[in-house]
């Protein structure tokens, strides 16, 4: 049996990810600060990768290891401006060569996934190019994607001779999927947001600003990703871009998601949610009681960084005709052999269905 490690497993990329490997046939090591549920057939390890004592902790589980999947992020109370913060780039290159150093040395790692995102293209600073493709030049800003990159290529070279081993980098855009308390994924944002409009007898409303066009990305599909990446000689050593393989708007979208819901769409009714939710506490912890379910009542547990997240993909405060958040070409991706493509619409209603069947959120019928 294969063997992989995922590093930042109860993240929204890592916990996909290691759910893909696990369907299809490996075994998982699945490595993060917090284990969340559902991972039961992996070896979970809940290890601060800041701290390089507790690294130690892999070495009994280390036989056949071959594969690595690193998605573990750091961000900070503030995300937005977290993104061009010194601190925070140290501490992410930190964390992986903690954990790299280590498996270089004591394991045989013959490929590694590196997830990045469009902000390699710039796209948290301006308009990048439509559509942005992984053969432009790298874009000439501070980023704690290129001190990974870099590390990472040199690591590779001086182990060229004796422990060859392939790199393949991801760049996903705006990621929707399973997971809780994240920095980035707004399918609990939106869903403690409705929740809280459906107890009050309201419509779902949209909450944010002018119509902004990006593309998202299935989180199952971007863990089916890395399982191809893994075996693929058409992945190694290359970057790829992936989404859905379709634009969208929150105003096209938004019927089907009120719908998933049991809500009729509302009309524009701009909110900062990342100030207005947390008032709502108490409201979202009798929600909790109400309906016995399984989520925190705590929000910042629940929802992480996800308002503020949520509220700059939905536009919130900006102007008329913002620029889109990232168009990119998948065209690179879909030519080296991985071909899924995921209706986005589709993609929001079996999330919020999964997270009403996993009773994270209020049931879809109730009144």
């Amino acid at each position: 049996m294969r063997k992989v490690l995922i590093a930042g497993a109860s993240g929204l990329v890592g916990y996909a990810a290691a759910c893909a490997f696990i369907d299809a046939g490996w075994q998982v090591i699945a490595v993060s600060r917090r284990i969340p549920p559902g991972l039961e057939t992996a070896i979970c390890l809940p290890l601060n990768l800041r701290d390089p004592t507790q690294i130690q902790s892999l070495e009994p589980h280390l036989d056949g290891l071959s594969h690595v999947v690193y998605a573990a992020l750091y961000e900070k109370e503030d995300l937005i401006a977290g993104w061009q913060d010194q601190e925070q780039m140290t501490i992410n290159l930190a964390m992986l060569q903690h954990l790299m150093d280590y498996l270089f040395l004591k394991a045989n790692i013959k490929h590694l996934s590196l997830l990045q995102g469009t902000k390699a293209y710039g796209s948290h600073l301006g308009p990048i190019p439509i559509p942005a493709r992984e053969r432009l030049p790298r874009h000439p800003h501070a980023n704690f994607y290129w001190l990974q990159e870099d590390y990472l290529k040199a690591k590779r070279s001086d182990l060229a001779s004796t422990k060859p081993w392939y790199l393949t980098i991801l760049r996903p855009q705006v990621i929707f999927g399973e997971s809780t308390g994240s920095a980035m994924n707004s399918i609990p944002a939106i869903g403690v947001y409705a929740a809280v409009l459906k107890d009050q007898g309201e419509d779902l409303h949209f909450p944010g600003g002018p119509q902004r066009v990006f593309q998202a990305v299935d989180a199952d599909m971007l863990g089916r990703v890395c399982v191809w990446a893994a075996t693929s000689q058409a992945a190694r050593d290359e970057v790829f871009n992936v989404n859905n393989g379709e634009p969208m708007a929150w105003e096209s979208v938004w019927p089907a998601i009120a719908d998933a819901l049991g809500m009729d769409p509302g009309r524009a009714k701009p909110m900062c949610l990342a100030e207005a939710m947390p008032k709502r506490q108490a409201q979202w912890a009798a929600l909790v009681d109400r309906f016995s379910l399984k989520s925190p009542k705590d929000l910042n547990q629940f929802v992480g960084l996800s308002f503020q997240y949520t509220d700059r993909n939905m536009a919130y405060g900006m102007e008329n005709n913002p620029p889109p958040l990232s168009i990119v070409s998948g065209v690179k991706l879909n030519q080296a052999g991985f071909t899924e493509l995921v209706d986005t619409e589709m993609m929001f209603r079996r999330f919020f269905k999964r997270f009403q069947d996993l009773e994270l959120i209020p049931p879809k019928d109730w009144t």
